[in-house]
Order: structure tokens, then C-alpha cells, then sequence
């Protein structure tokens, strides 16, 4: 009798939320501002969960002892990256050196990204397991930046990062392999209250 032919597995994809900063520029914890009746974290966390559902790793830092307990009742894990002060990638480090073997591409995405939506997500995604060998990257004006999905072969970049500059240099180093997806939204991060008012009408803040 012929063995069984064996389905393809869909490609394993995991989130890493990135919500570490110390948020000095807004004057308190940005993470616990709330956008539509959610602070910030939770907003981005469940936005993660409808792409990845258990497969969510939230990177913390200078606000940890305030912010975890916002996802007490999350599914996401949650890391502390006592190095924080060194820059965004530390928390890149943080979160790759905690992914499982299982996992075959990861999705990073900044906690401040209040007006990325499930859908945006959901796009890339999408995108990505079209073409699992390639870099998926939200484009905003001129740059090319996160939200973006990075393959495994990929992740000892990732890993190699130093300082506060995030993803960004692998990608332009990487421009051959990557696929860049319009994604306005993606452009909008929360750095100071000000920026609070650049958020779509439907995603404007509560107090």
C-alpha cells in the first residue's frame, strides 16, 4: 500500500510586539494611553493574537512592573528586556532568541503603531505566506519599515542588531529580498500626545 502523501503545512508565524521604550518623549508610559477604550499595549497585543493567535511574545522594559499587568489575561508571552536602554535592538534580540524552532517567520511590530489595523496586519501577512522566502515590509512615504514579516533565514540578522535603530538597516541592506506593501497607517507612531491627533477619526484616543 502507498504511504499516505502528507499535506503541506502552512508556514508557522509568530508576532513579536515590541513595547520596551521608556516613552521619555510623551512624559508617561504611552502604552497606557487608551485608543478606542483600550490603552495602547492591549490594542496591539490583540491585534497580534488575530494574526498569530497563541503565537505572541511581548518584549517589555522600562515600564515592566506597570504593563505586565495589562496582560494578565492575555494568551501572549511576555519577555523583560533588562537592556532596554540600549535601544530598540535589544528588544529585536530579545524576542528572536525566544522564538521556537517551529517557528518560520516572525512579524514585528511596535506597540506606539496605534493606527495599524488587524487588516493591515492581516495584508502582510497574507503576503507573506504567498512568498515565505521573502521580507514583507509595510512602505509609508519614503521608508520601508515595520510592520514586517522576516523569514527564519533571516532571524541571525535580527539577532546581530545593536542600538536604536531598529530593523530598519536589514531591510535596506536586504532590499533585494524584500516585498514592500503600502501601508499608510504604518507611518502614524505615538512619540509625544501630540501625535495622538495624527490617528484616524475611528481610532482617536479616550481619556
Amino acid at each position: 500500500m502507498e504511504p499516505a502523501s502528507e499535506v503541506p503545512q502552512a508556514s508557522t508565524l509568530h508576532v513579536l510586539v515590541l513595547a520596551a521604550g521608556a516613552s521619555t518623549r510623551f512624559g508617561s508610559p504611552k502604552q497606557l494611553v487608551r485608543v478606542q477604550g483600550r490603552p495602547l499595549l492591549h490594542r496591539a497585543v490583540a491585534h497580534a493574537a488575530e494574526i498569530a493567535g497563541q503565537a505572541v511574545l511581548v518584549v517589555l522594559g522600562a515600564h515592566a512592573a506597570d504593563l505586565a499587568p495589562l496582560l494578565r489575561h492575555s494568551t501572549a508571552s511576555v519577555i523583560v528586556n533588562r537592556a532596554w536602554s540600549e535601544g530598540i535592538a535589544s528588544s529585536i534580540r530579545a524576542g528572536i532568541a525566544h522564538l521556537p524552532p517551529s517557528c518560520d517567520g516572525v512579524l514585528i511590530l511596535l506597540a506606539d503603531q496605534a493606527a495599524v489595523t488587524v487588516e493591515d496586519l492581516r495584508r502582510l501577512a497574507g503576503v507573506w505566506r504567498r512568498n515565505p522566502q521573502c521580507i514583507v515590509a509595510a512602505r509609508y512615504e519614503t521608508t520601508v519599515g515595520v510592520p514586517a514579516i522576516f523569514p527564519r533565514a533571516e532571524f541571525a540578522q535580527l539577532a546581530a542588531l545593536r542600538g536604536d535603530r531598529g530593523a530598519r538597516d536589514l531591510l535596506r541592506r536586504a532590499a533585494d529580498r524584500v516585498m514592500a506593501i503600502e501601508l499608510a497607517n504604518a507611518g502614524i507612531d505615538i512619540d509625544t500626545p501630540e501625535d495622538l491627533l495624527l490617528l484616524p477619526p475611528d481610532t482617536e484616543p479616550r481619556t
